[in-house]
């Protein structure tokens, strides 16, 4: 029996350290019910009738930026489905970075202006025509995904330049047979290099920063120190995860919110709300590190110090896990801690950087 006793541990303590199974990437292809579901729910959400497809549809045929010989957006995509399918190797590359370039130039064509108040919204394009980061990633994601190429999103800690943010934007990535590349349509060409990302590595949500080669990804490093990973390795944000960031902008700018969207000062409504939509946020994702600081940025605002505390060392504890702690989240620790001070409109400024 002693001589059992280490496997008897061993297969007892097993499942404590296993690492948590990957969730699968957001499916997120047009015409999928993922991305009926994200746009219906922000038309929902502003009384705005239609569907968004339709929408992409018309604006395809008005833009004036084909792909293929497509006459309809469904039938490009399916047609260029079926050439990529006939392709391999740095042929079907090459056909897929075409494509990227299309979506690129289509996104940015259709949908002309950039918004941070409420470009988050797939309802802001038809009534203003505007994007932000998270949704013209989403689209392009989408219109990638059904060509049938693999796509998905991630989050950006550290920019082309290597400005350091909390988490501040999102870009789409398409995977090739060599690497990963950024897709991403605030910048005036396809292709981008943020130096900085957040995506599923090791059985986590993890810090990373890419290795590059060119232009393409070949391989992601840990910023907690513990190895690295080739791009096939990295997973792309769930559909999860996705839906939480859809609700933490929510939150970011609701009129009178946590950042006093509007008239420029917080209101008790607004607070309510922003701190409804960013648990909701959580809800969804619980592992969403900006989500969960921000909560406690409200809770402060608010004058619920205890719970801020509280919140903010929840929050710290994700930053921590996933390998990097932005100076912004310190801060908040150490005014947490009682061994700082941080005035809550420079604490605020912070969510603003690198839109």
């Amino acid at each position: 029996m002693p001589r059992l006793m280490p496997l008897l541990l061993t297969l007892t303590l097993a499942p404590a350290t296993l690492a948590a199974a990957a969730p699968a990437p957001a499916d997120v292809h047009l015409g999928g019910a993922a991305f009926a579901g994200l746009a219906a729910d922000s038309y929902r959400r502003a009384n705005l009738d239609g569907t968004f497809t339709t929408w992409l549809n018309e604006a395809y045929t008005r833009t004036g930026k084909p792909l293929g010989d497509g006459k309809t957006l469904t039938a490009a995509l399916e047609a260029r489905r079926a050439e990529l399918h006939a392709a391999s190797g740095a042929q079907r590359d090459k056909l897929a970075l075409e494509t990227a370039t299309w979506a690129h130039a289509f996104v940015k064509a259709s949908i002309p202006r950039f918004s941070l108040e409420r470009g988050y919204e797939f309802a802001s394009i038809p009534k203003y025509g505007e994007r932000q980061c998270l949704l013209q990633s989403t689209i392009i994601a989408a219109l990638l995904q059904r060509a049938g190429l693999d796509a998905g999103l991630v989050m950006v800690w550290k920019s082309l330049s290597g400005q350091e943010s909390n988490l501040g934007h999102v870009t789409s990535v398409l995977r090739l047979s060599t690497g990963d590349v950024q897709i991403d349509a605030s910048e005036p060409t396809p292709t981008a290099t943020h130096q900085g990302l957040l995506a599923w590595v090791d059985g986590g949500w993890r810090f990373v920063t890419p290795t590059f080669d060119g232009d393409v990804m070949t391989a992601y490093v840990r910023t907690d120190g513990k190895g690295s990973v080739p791009a096939a390795k990295l997973g792309f944000l769930s559909l999860a995860y996705v839906k939480s960031q859809y609700d933490y902008y929510r939150a970011e700018r609701t009129v009178g919110g946590v950042l006093g969207t509007g008239s420029g000062h917080s209101s008790p409504d607004g607070l309510k709300t922003s701190e409804a939509l960013l648990r909701l946020s959580l809800k969804e994702e619980p592992g969403n590190p900006l989500a969960a600081s921000v909560l406690g940025t409200v809770l402060r605002k608010e004058g619920r110090d205890d719970e801020a505390r509280t919140q903010y060392r929840s929050a710290a504890a994700l930053y921590s896990a996933a390998g990097h702690m932005p100076a912004g989240m310190a801060a908040n620790l150490s005014w947490a801690n009682g061994t700082g001070h941080r005035p809550l409109p420079a604490l605020l400024a912070t969510l603003l950087a690198h839109r």
